[in-house]
């Protein structure tokens, strides 16, 4: 085969390479011709005009982007120091491509702005108890900032918050003093249930001599259970006043 026709061969395949390119299902090349944009394409096979087009890969997937910790003062004037993550997704590949430089970059920017200026609205406390609520006014924050680049921002996590020292003593003296609290308001309301309940077994009881004494025997029989007990049984004076009576009758004169 002629020089000539293994040249044109190796050209033409050359040509050929650099004229196909395959996407894979979550990518989209963005089409520019001679500068110009042209729009997005894929997934699959796609053809590309040697030296007059140009092509930028643009992923779908969900990117998971930390935000580096950030210093922030809180509302009640709290130093703390905070991280997060944020979710995102290119919706509009032409927009991410030409409406910013670097939409990854633009993104991790803006989040970490948005967190500081939205943490420094709030307090410590809310910080810490609220945080699904800052999650979410966080997420409507930067989402719609990242829309015109269209980028859609899905959720924002806060994942730490490093208090001071100090700080973290003074939390677990207030966690204790409320648990401490609310020892001493559950021991008040046992006592006062127990005595109600008291006062009205003692209504009940004195109603009747006879329900006295079947509490007296029965607390002896709770008493004579242990066996090793010496019991002192008091005979009510009761028993013996017929017999008294019977008594003082038989030496009474007048009796006779």
């Amino acid at each position: 085969m002629p020089i000539g026709i293994l040249s044109f061969v190796f050209l033409f395949v050359i040509i050929l390479s650099s004229a196909l390119r395959v996407l894979r299902e979550y990518e989209r090349g963005v089409i520019f011709r001679l500068g110009r944009l042209v729009g997005g394409k894929g997934p699959g096979l796609i053809f590309l005009i040697p030296i007059v087009d140009r092509m930028v890969r643009v992923s779908l997937r969900v990117v998971a982007m930390d935000v580096a910790p950030q210093d922030v003062i809180t509302k009640d004037n709290v130093s703390v120091k905070v991280n997060a993550v944020v979710y995102f997704r290119v919706m509009d590949p032409d927009k991410a491509i030409t409406e910013v430089e670097d939409f990854l970059y633009a993104t991790t920017q803006l989040a970490q702005t948005t967190l500081r200026s939205v943490l420094g609205q709030v307090e410590l406390d809310q910080l810490l108890s609220e945080r699904e609520t800052i999650n979410s006014e966080l997420q409507q924050i930067i989402d719609e900032q990242t829309d015109a680049w269209g980028v859609k921002v899905s959720l924002v996590e806060v994942k730490h918050v490093d208090l001071p020292v100090e700080m973290q003593r003074a939390i677990a003296k207030q966690a204790e003093a409320e648990r401490e609290r609310r020892s001493k308001v559950i021991h008040a309301e046992g006592e006062y249930q127990a005595s109600t309940k008291l006062r009205d077994a003692a209504d009940v009881i004195s109603g009747n001599s006879t329900t006295i004494q079947l509490r007296f025997l029965q607390t002896l029989t709770e008493v004579a259970a242990e066996k090793n007990s010496t019991i002192v049984f008091p005979v009510p004076i009761d028993l013996f006043e017929p017999l008294i009576k019977k008594l003082k009758g038989s030496d009474d004169p007048a009796a006779g």
